[in-house]
C-alpha cells in the first residue's frame, strides 16, 4: 500500500504549474476501504472539482456516537528531482529506512491505518471508526476547511497522523503569511524631489514591524514551546529595478506564528493599525496590506483532557507542543478532541 500511495502523484501547490489533482489517490484509498467494509463518501471541493476529501466509516453510527477519526492529508509538497538520490515516486528501502515523496509526510500513515483497521470486524465495534483523507493541506488547507459537523458528527476524537516520532502533540502555533506593498513614484536618482522612494518607505515599514514583534513577544509567552514567543519572519523584500532610478514599488512578505490563545483576526486588525500610521499622504507613498492566505489558527487540546491522558498512556509518552502547523484546529472547531500522532520525524517532511 505504501508503494502504491507514493507511486500516485498528488502534489498540491499555490503555483498552478505544480498543482495536481488528488482524485487518483482518493479513489485508490476508496477502493481499499470499501473492500474491507467501510462506507465511503467522496466529497469534491466546491471550487476545485479535481480535488476531494474522503470520509470512510465502519461501525455503528448514531447522533450520540463518539467515534474515532484517523486523519491524514492526501497531498504532498512539490519536489525537485535534482535533489533526490532515488525516484521520488518509487518507494525505496535503504538502511532500514523508506524513501519516497510522502513516505514521512504523510502517505505511509494511510497504509498503517488501513492495515490496522482491517484487523477489526464491524460487529465488534462499539463506536464508529473513520479514516479521513483531506485535500490541499500543503497549500491552502481547503480540504480541512470544507469539513462540516454534518459529515463528522459521529466522531468525538481524532488522531492526525503527521510525523511526530509517535509522540502525541496537543498544541501547536498558528501560521499567517502576509503581503505589504509600498507604492511610490519613479524618477531620476539625481534629484530625489522628482520621485517618492518605495524602498525608503519600506524601510519605515520594516522598522515598525520589528517594534511590533517586540511588543507581541513581551505580551505573549508560553514556556511549553521550545520557542516560547510568537515569531515573525520577514521572508522576502523585492523592489526597484535599477540603481539610478527611484524605486516606485516594493513588497515584503512576512510569516507570523501565533501562540494558542492569540487570534488571527485580532493580529491582522492590530497590524493594520500599526501600518496605517506610517506613510502620510504628503510622503507621496501609499501602502496596501493583505493576507496571502486565510491562515491556520493555533491549536490546543488541554493537558488534562481525558483523550490526552488516554493517548499518553497508550503511547507511553508525554504530549508536547510543536512549531509546525496541522489541520488539527479545523477538527477542534467541529467539537472533536484532537491530537497529532504519527510515524516518522518532522525533520524528514517536505
Amino acid at each position: 500500500m505504501m508503494r502504491a500511495l507514493i507511486g500516485t502523484p498528488s502534489v498540491s501547490s499555490t503555483n498552478i504549474a505544480h498543482d495536481q489533482s488528488n482524485l487518483p489517490l482518493i479513489n485508490l484509498l476508496a477502493d481499499w476501504l470499501e473492500n474491507i467494509g467501510f462506507d465511503v463518501d467522496i466529497q469534491h471541493l466546491v471550487d476545485q472539482p479535481n480535488k476531494a476529501n474522503l470520509i470512510a466509516t465502519i461501525g455503528p453510527k448514531s447522533p450520540t456516537s463518539q467515534g474515532l477519526i484517523l486523519s491524514g492529508h492526501a497531498d504532498t509538497v512539490p519536489y525537485d528531482d535534482t535533489q533526490w538520490l532515488q525516484d521520488p515516486f518509487k518507494l525505496t528501502e535503504k538502511d532500514n529506512k523508506f524513501y519516497g515523496l510522502g513516505s514521512t509526510d504523510m502517505k505511509s500513515f494511510f497504509a498503517l491505518a488501513i492495515d490496522t483497521a482491517s484487523k477489526f470486524k464491524n460487529a465488534k465495534l462499539k463506536q464508529p471508526l473513520t479514516i479521513l483523507a483531506t485535500a490541499d493541506e500543503e497549500s491552502a488547507m481547503s480540504g480541512a476547511q470544507a469539513l462540516t459537523s454534518a459529515q463528522l458528527g459521529h466522531a468525538k476524537y481524532a488522531i492526525i497522523g503527521e510525523p511526530t516520532s509517535l509522540i502525541p502533540v496537543r498544541m501547536h502555533k498558528g501560521v499567517m503569511m502576509e503581503s505589504i506593498v509600498v507604492t511610490g513614484h519613479a524618477g531620476h536618482s539625481s534629484n530625489p524631489a522628482l520621485g517618492a522612494s518605495a524602498t525608503e518607505g519600506m524601510n519605515q515599514v520594516v522598522n515598525a514591524l520589528l517594534k511590533w514583534r517586540e511588543a507581541l513577544q513581551r505580551k505573549h509567552q508560553n514556556p511549553v514551546f521550545d520557542v516560547s514567543v510568537p515569531t515573525m519572519n520577514i521572508g522576502s523584500i523585492h523592489g526597484g529595478d535599477n540603481p539610478n532610478r527611484i524605486c516606485s514599488h516594493c513588497e515584503t512578505q512576512i510569516d507570523i506564528r501565533p501562540l494558542p490563545g492569540m487570534k488571527i483576526d485580532d493580529l491582522r486588525e492590530d497590524l493594520n493599525r500599526v501600518l496605517g500610521k506610517l506613510l502620510p499622504e504628503s510622503s507621496g507613498l501609499s501602502l496596501t496590506y493583505k493576507p496571502i492566505f486565510c491562515g491556520v489558527p493555533p491549536f490546543e487540546t488541554p493537558a488534562d483532557a481525558v483523550f490526552t491522558k488516554t493517548v499518553e498512556a497508550l503511547s507511553a509518552a508525554q504530549s508536547k507542543a510543536v512549531a509546525f502547523g496541522t489541520e488539527a484546529p479545523y477538527l477542534t472547531q467541529l467539537g472533536i478532541d484532537t491530537l497529532v500522532l504519527g510515524p516518522g520525524n518532522i525533520n524528514q517532511a517536505h
